[in-house]
């Protein structure tokens, strides 16, 4: 069955181009071209990742004519707004470290400099860490954390000082502020200001455990601790990340291994089985054991979840390959858009859809952690 998904990657690859990727489904429906976003960000790390791991040169090369389309001499980025400060804007930029290190153009390094200097002026919340974005003032989500940590720990590997204090920092707040003691999960978003109307009015947390956000804070910890050196602090972040995937194995569906779109309401009317956010706990787990952080028994788990995916939710029709349950998006507010609210009936209503790369690209992620299995096909 594992055949399917080289043919399916192939094929999104021959349907896009830079300027119109066929996996950013919001792109398309809203009929506009590509721009510098962290849905085809997500995309092109899992092309890398695919080329690394098959040693077929078209996905690096696929990726390297997205970013040169974007990306100029000196180092700026077309259709990028560094004043939005979006940290959703800084994930595409994990790319330019392999792309640098292989190609040796100088103005990968530049661009890597260029969106570190937004970092460096991210509004920050009191306890130091980084707003979303500055639409959601004083809030940090689980999202963020995937947007922003790894390409700042990239930067200091690469181009920095080896320093991932702050990093750590901004790790210990989502852990202190947005781990629930009972369940072990972690709530959406967390406004330090308590003023959003999602928020608690008391622990400043959202109401709900979406399962997208706990995947990115996963893919996340997995990351960076295959950036981080051996020491305190890289096992510091072990810690958090074995208990919360500690936790979620008990989330688990036990006969496709997935994981449920509100993560605790298992079985409630209106919940499903969601693609984008149970490969990325697979693709955690998974990489998690091969790191050894965490016991083996964890990368089996992982195999699993990504095997019922795989039966489940990836399908042939008219000789088109197609991966579906994937929540399209969700968010939380902003304060003109009280829809956005946090509740489980918000995340059950979101639209769900087929082959968006926040679902595609970290199933391909899990792919090539599969792959690096002994027993890989």
């Amino acid at each position: 069955m594992y055949e399917m998904i080289d043919r399916y990657v192939v094929s999104l690859i021959e349907r896009s181009t830079p300027e119109s990727t066929v996996w950013n489904i919001e792109r398309v429906r809203q009929g506009k071209p590509s721009d510098w976003n962290y849905i085809d960000g997500c995309m092109l790390t899992a092309l890398i990742s695919m080329s690394e791991i098959t040693g077929d040169g078209q996905f690096f090369d696929f990726a390297e004519r997205v970013v040169d389309h974007f990306v100029q001499d000196d180092g700026t980025i077309r259709t990028y707004h560094p004043e939005k400060r979006s940290l959703d804007d800084i994930n595409e930029g994990r790319v330019l470290f392999p792309l640098y290190a292989k190609t040796g153009k100088q103005k990968y390094e530049k661009a890597a400099r260029y969106l570190h200097g937004q970092l460096l002026g991210q509004p920050r919340t009191g306890e130091g860490s980084f707003w979303h974005k500055l639409i959601y003032p004083d809030q940090v989500w689980l999202d963020g954390i995937y947007m922003a940590q790894p390409f700042e720990a990239l930067y200091r590997k690469h181009f920095g000082d080896g320093d991932y204090s702050d990093i750590m920092r901004q790790i210990r707040v989502v852990r202190d502020r947005m781990k629930d003691p009972a369940t072990g999960l972690y709530y959406h978003g967390y406004d330090a200001s308590r003023k959003a109307f999602w928020a608690d009015k008391t622990t400043g947390c959202s109401r709900s455990f979406w399962l997208r956000a706990l995947g990115w804070f996963s893919v996340a910890m997995a990351d960076l601790l295959e950036i981080m050196p051996e020491d305190a602090q890289r096992r510091e972040l072990a810690g958090i990340f074995s208990q919360l995937m500690e936790s979620l194995l008990r989330f688990s569906d036990p006969d496709t291994g997935m994981y449920w779109q509100v993560v605790d309401q298992i079985g409630r009317e209106g919940n499903y089985l969601e693609s984008s956010g149970s490969s990325m706990i697979a693709y955690a787990m998974l990489k998690g054991a091969r790191l050894g952080v965490l016991p083996k028994e964890y990368a089996v788990q992982g195999h699993k979840t990504f095997d019922g995916i795989v039966r489940n939710r990836l399908s042939q029709a008219d000789g088109q390959l197609s991966l579906s349950g994937i929540c399209l998006v969700a968010g939380l507010g902003p304060e003109k858009d009280h829809r956005r609210d946090g509740s489980y009936e918000y995340y059950i209503s979101e639209p769900v859809v087929s082959n968006d790369a926040k679902g595609a690209a970290p199933f391909l992620l899990c792919y090539t952690e599969i792959k690096r299995l002994p027993e890989s096909p």
